[in-house]
């Protein structure tokens, strides 16, 4: 496999763990959760360098139904980091402390909040469009596995996902989107 390859998929790790763990406000702190805000806007410049030969055919080509909803998710992801991006570094009380801003906060915060919650359902939906080039470079790696394990990794993923949707509603996570 390629450097680039293997580049690619450890940034595309890191940013979801990152994603993961920026979601746990209460659990990591403020401190940890704008030193990884940082991280994810770091690793997400080094994708989108990786990833150039998209943007680059972004005018090019014709433009399936597929086409259409990656390039929509990709925009709407943009404006959701533009927006957290923007609100956390006036947000900050540590990793920017040393910035002179003042006032806006609370215009900030109702952004934060919006971008991080749209943030994190579009990425979602963007990791899921990925999902079978994910498990393409995952066959590079396993050559064949067996039908028992095929269906425990098929069930683990319905888990993840049904888990997901469950927590999407208990959680009132639409609320927070409107």
């Amino acid at each position: 496999m390629k450097r680039k390859t293997i580049l690619k998929i450890v940034v595309d790790i890191g940013m979801t763990v990152m994603l993961l763990l920026l979601m746990t406000y209460e659990l990591i702190g403020e401190a940890a959760h704008e030193w990884l805000g940082i991280g994810m806007f770091g690793l997400f410049i080094i994708h989108h360098i990786l990833n150039r030969k998209w943007s680059r055919c972004v005018f090019k080509g014709k433009y399936t139904l597929f086409r259409i909803w990656q390039t929509i998710l990709v925009i709407g992801i943009l404006l959701t980091m533009i927006g957290s991006m923007y609100s956390g570094v006036i947000l900050s009380e540590h990793a920017l402390s040393f910035l002179p801003i003042k006032g806006g906060r609370a215009f900030a915060r109702e952004v934060h909040m919006l971008s991080a919650y749209w943030g994190f359902v579009l990425m979602s939906l963007h990791l899921g469009l990925h999902w079978s080039i994910m498990m393409g470079m995952a066959k590079r790696f396993v050559k064949e596995l067996p039908t028992a394990g095929k269906w425990l990794l098929r069930g683990i993923t319905a888990f993840i996902a049904g888990y997901g949707v469950y927590a999407f509603i208990q959680r009132e996570i639409g609320r927070y989107m409107l």
